[in-house]
């Protein structure tokens, strides 16, 4: 009798390109970011791959840097539940998420907006629930101002439970059709919600949804972030992409589960990646450092150098040298970005060592320190790695983030995912309805978390 462990199934979702320093501008297959046909495209492309989903970020601002809009930034970005709910229409399987600020945000009508979405896609809408401690972006809402950072997720948490007590108040038992009296639905009970950050009383307006509930996927990575996605999330979007800081993230995630009564596969671990193809290793790896060229063009380089200095370095050549300046500790000169760096001192340290060691140019180390996870080679070399991260417990799959818009997925359902079928890691059809079915997710059966700090009445 074997004893070899099953094999698992590769989960893979498409990015639309949004505000990153991924997707080339320049390129003249690059197509419009506003047009409903790149949407489209890239989501009919994902479902002929089999793909579970559809992934649409946000970006609340766009972003300012030295008192100028950010170079990376899309503008005019269409709204993410238009852009979803119309997507719904054009596809069948594919599963639909979209990037919703829980901090600017009131639950009852993220609830109705999702299992709205829910319903018309019939089962296939997710929620990535962000948080935002920033300032410059709330200026723009009722709530304003500024959250620290443990608030920010004590109201994430407290939006969610608001949201499943919501999705999970019409028991089945209730729903009722009675044409001759008019009636749908009889003995909706109110719900009666008293938390620290809201407070709700009244009927929801909608049935439970086939789903149950949206599929959940959270981002955050610090360890606030981490205890929210354990307690709450059904995918974690992460940009940990190495081998081995893969397992780290993966083990950490997964061994957080159990003190929220949650099973290892209850969590799905996704994080971002690019891919490159060639005929040949040797084409791949050249196409690849021509599109990081691409990516991080001259004033781009010196841009992510003035987020870490900041201070204005644009006198800098960006095929010369580090500045031998010190960061001045002005956090504010790029506004609306996550910071992920708290150290800029730091940072400048480790970025000149680097530089010095590997005999780099400020645009050449800015190429190497921005990079995503990336797959580079040919189709088989690629699906082999992919693979492998999943097989070595480093991911449960990816969210693949094209550097072309609409077509940049094309290339790698053609060629990747025939190889991914080939290796019995990928499936051949979908087998199921819903999102969750995709993800191999329970359907949450009116579960309802209840987070310390806020509860239900």
């Amino acid at each position: 009798m074997s004893s070899a462990k099953p094999r698992k199934t590769v989960h893979l979702a498409a990015h639309f390109p949004g505000v990153n320093n991924t997707t080339v501008w320049s390129d003249p297959a690059s197509k419009s970011q506003i047009d409903f046909e790149s949407f489209v495209h890239l989501a009919r492309t994902a479902e002929r791959g089999l793909f579970d989903f559809f992934f649409l970020a946000e970006g609340l601002r766009l972003r300012e840097h030295l008192g100028r809009i950010h170079d990376l930034d899309v503008v005019g970005r269409p709204d993410t539940f238009t852009v979803l709910n119309a997507l719904a229409g054009v596809t069948e399987k594919l599963g639909l998420a979209g990037t919703i600020n829980s901090t600017y945000n009131e639950p009852f009508e993220l609830a109705k907006q999702f299992a709205s979405l829910d319903h018309l896609s019939g089962g296939r809408a997710a929620w990535n629930v962000v948080t935002s401690s920033d300032a410059f972006t709330g200026e723009n809402f009722r709530r304003g101002g500024y959250l620290e950072h443990a608030d920010r997720y004590r109201r994430a948490a407290e939006t969610v439970e608001v949201a499943r007590a919501l999705w999970d108040s019409w028991p089945a038992e209730t729903l009722v059709v009675d044409r001759e009296a008019g009636v749908f639905a009889k003995e909706i009970p109110e719900t009666l919600y008293r938390g620290a950050q809201f407070d709700v009383a009244g009927r929801y307006v909608l049935p439970p949804s086939p789903q149950g509930h949206p599929v959940l996927l959270q981002a955050g990575d610090s360890d606030d972030g981490r205890e929210f996605g354990a307690a709450t999330a059904d995918a974690i979007f992460t940009g940990h992409g190495t081998l081995e800081a893969g397992r780290t993230f993966y083990a950490d995630m997964k061994g957080r589960l159990a003190k929220y009564g949650r099973g290892h596969d209850e969590l799905k671990i996704l994080p971002a990646a690019t891919f490159v193809l060639g005929d040949t290793t040797t084409e791949a790896e050249d196409r690849a450092r021509h599109i990081r060229r691409q990516q991080v063009g001259p004033q781009t380089a010196i841009a992510f150098l003035e987020q870490v200095w900041g201070r204005d370095l644009s006198g800098y050549d960006p095929d010369g040298p580090l500045p031998d300046v010190d960061p001045s500790g002005d956090v504010n000169i790029t506004r609306g970005r996550v910071r992920h760096a708290k150290d800029p001192r730091a940072v400048a340290e480790a970025w000149r060592a680097k530089a010095e060691a590997d005999k780099l140019s400020i645009r050449e180390l800015i190429i190497e320190v921005t990079a995503r996870q990336q797959f580079v080679g040919t189709p088989t070399e690629v699906a082999e790695r992919i693979d492998e991260y999943v097989q070595t417990d480093a991911a449960d799959g990816f969210i693949l983030v094209p550097h072309l818009t609409p077509g940049g997925l094309d290339e790698f359902v053609d060629r990747v995912v025939p190889e991914l079928q080939e290796r019995g890691s990928f499936r051949t059809e979908y087998t199921g309805e819903t999102l969750r079915d995709h993800l191999g997710l329970r359907h949450p059966h009116h579960r309802t978390t209840v987070h310390e700090g806020a509860r239900a009445s």
